[in-house]
């Protein structure tokens, strides 16, 4: 992946073998193999690693049908935060990897019965899984016998991922370039110059993407005022606010809330 993507939608990975290694929300994560992993794709993320044999299925879910999901306030809530959930499928590889090969199958058909069928059976899956979680509480890391799920896995950085990570965590504040650059001892243009160069976007792009992915959560999840919206997502002004949201998603916020509420 040479950019960021970004995408309204719960992404749901299902590793097969190998790894792969994203960079999503100020973290460095690896997925490895027989790991379920999901996240809200509206956060900037990039596939920077993966081993030369690994093999997965990708499925994204609209953020509405989500939120219409009968899933624990918790899960949803982590979700929604910028979290990316892992979940050991090692006992149920077999019965995961069936499905998910019979999901694509039936997807790629023209049936809309077999659509609907897979549909239901895809937000089976996920809430047997949140169910799971449910009971077991939450782990921060796998156990000897490898059951549970843990969230951020984080690795070494770059000097351009540690740019990525710092705008993640503070893109709520006003960010200048001297701030960028000290963050990781480079100077301002160099530093904005190497970003470029990694991830094929500007530092300001990738600010106001992650500016905006706040924003869509605080619209979809809580009544707070547009005007308190644009505030606490980091825009200076609701002018510039309701101009970024726009451009990026061809309707206002108000109008983006009226649909996802």
């Amino acid at each position: 992946m040479q950019r960021p993507d970004r995408h309204n939608e719960i992404e749901v990975n299902l590793i097969s073998t190998g790894s792969i290694t994203y960079l999503l929300g100020g973290s460095k994560i690896q997925i490895p193999s027989y790991r379920l992993a999901m996240f809200w794709a509206a956060i900037p993320h990039q596939i920077i690693d993966y081993s030369s044999h690994q093999s997965y299925y990708v499925m994204t879910i609209p953020l509405v049908w989500f939120l219409q999901w009968h899933l624990p306030n918790s899960l949803r809530h982590s979700i929604l935060h910028g979290n990316l959930l892992q979940v050991d499928i090692s006992k149920t590889k077999e019965s995961d990897l069936a499905a998910a090969k019979r999901w694509c199958a039936d997807l790629e058909t023209r049936s809309q019965e077999r659509h609907e069928i897979a549909l239901l059976e895809i937000e089976a899956r996920i809430r047997r899984t949140a169910l799971r979680i449910k009971h077991q509480g939450r782990r921060t890391r796998e156990t000897d016998r490898g059951e549970g799920y843990h969230l951020f896995g984080k690795g070494e950085i770059s000097k351009a991922e540690a740019i990525a990570c710092h705008i993640a965590q503070n893109y709520q504040q006003k960010l200048t370039a001297q701030d960028i650059g000290d963050c990781v001892r480079l100077h301002p243009n160099y530093a904005m110059i190497l970003f470029k160069k990694t991830f094929d976007v500007t530092i300001n792009e990738y600010i106001t993407q992650h500016r905006l992915y706040h924003a869509q959560r605080l619209l979809a999840t809580t009544d707070e005022k547009i005007l308190s919206v644009a505030f606490d997502s980091g825009f200076a002004t609701l002018s510039r606010f309701n101009e970024a949201f726009k451009a990026a998603f061809s309707c206002t916020p108000r109008q983006y809330r009226a649909t996802h509420r």
